[in-house]
C-alpha cells in the first residue's frame, strides 16, 4: 500500500535500480554528490557498494529530504540452496558480520522494522563480498542471506529514529561462484524486484 509519508529507497547500484530509473515515474533531481531520483513523495538514491556508502546515502536522504520511512532493497546472496533466484525476502534481523561486539566478539544483531505477511530471514552484512561456497558456509549458521549494505542502512536509520525496512532479492546461491554469473542474475531478476516494490508499496 502506498504511503503519503516522505519515503526513501536506498539501492547500491544502477544495475539493480535500472527498472526504476528507466520507468516513466522516477526523474533524476541530483547527480552529485550521489544520484537521487524522485517520484512524488518517494526519493531513490544510489549509494554505491559497501557499508560506508550505504550509511552516507541513508543519512543524506534522511537529513536533506526529511524522509520518514526508509527502504533498503536490492541484490543478496543466499548462504544455502533453500532459495531460488528471484525469491524476494523480508529481513527481520541483520548481523553486522565483520564488526562483532567489542566484548566477547559476539555477533552484532540489528533489528529493522518488520511487516507482517512476508517471508522473513536474517541478513549478514560485511564489506567483503561472500561469493564462494566455502565463504557462504561460514556465514550459514548465522544468516540465510548476505549483502554489503544492510547493517549500515539500519544503523543510519536508527541513529535518526526513522522507520526502516529491508527487502532483498536472491541473485546468487552457493552454486553461483563468479562475478559474471551474479551480474547476469541481477540483470535477469531486477524487474521482479521492481514489480514487487511497485505493487506492494508504490501503487
Amino acid at each position: 500500500m502506498k504511503s503519503s509519508a516522505l519515503t526513501g529507497i536506498v539501492m547500491a547500484t544502477r544495475l539493480e535500480a535500472e527498472p526504476f530509473i528507466k520507468s516513466d515515474m522516477f526523474i533524476c533531481i541530483e547527480e552529485k554528490p550521489l544520484p537521487v531520483y524522485q517520484y512524488e513523495t518517494v526519493y531513490l538514491i544510489l549509494s554505491g557498494i559497501g557499508k560506508a556508502y550505504a550509511a552516507i546515502a541513508s543519512t543524506y536522504l534522511i537529513t536533506k529530504y526529511k524522509t520518514e520511512i526508509m527502504y533498503n532493497i536490492g541484490a543478496a546472496g543466499s548462504t544455502t540452496e533453500n532459495f531460488n533466484l528471484g525469491d524476494i525476502l523480508h529481513v527481520d534481523s541483520v548481523i553486522d558480520y565483520d564488526r562483532p561486539t567489542l566484548i566477547g566478539s559476539k555477533p552484532r544483531y540489528l533489528k529493522p522494522e518488520i511487516l507482517a505477511d512476508y517471508k522473513a530471514v536474517t541478513l549478514a552484512t560485511q564489506d567483503i563480498a561472500v561469493v564462494s561456497a566455502e565463504e557462504r558456509e561460514k556465514v550459514r549458521n548465522f544468516a540465510s542471506l548476505v549483502d554489503m549494505e544492510g547493517a549500515a542502512f539500519v544503523q543510519a536509520c536508527r541513529t535518526f529514529k526513522v522507520k526502516n525496512y529491508l527487502f532483498k532479492i536472491v541473485t546468487d546461491t552457493p552454486s553461483h561462484t563468479s562475478d559474471n554469473q551474479i551480474i547476469e542474475n541481477i540483470t535477469n531478476t531486477r524487474d521482479l524486484l521492481f514489480n514487487f516494490f511497485m505493487a506492494e508499496f508504490l501503487s
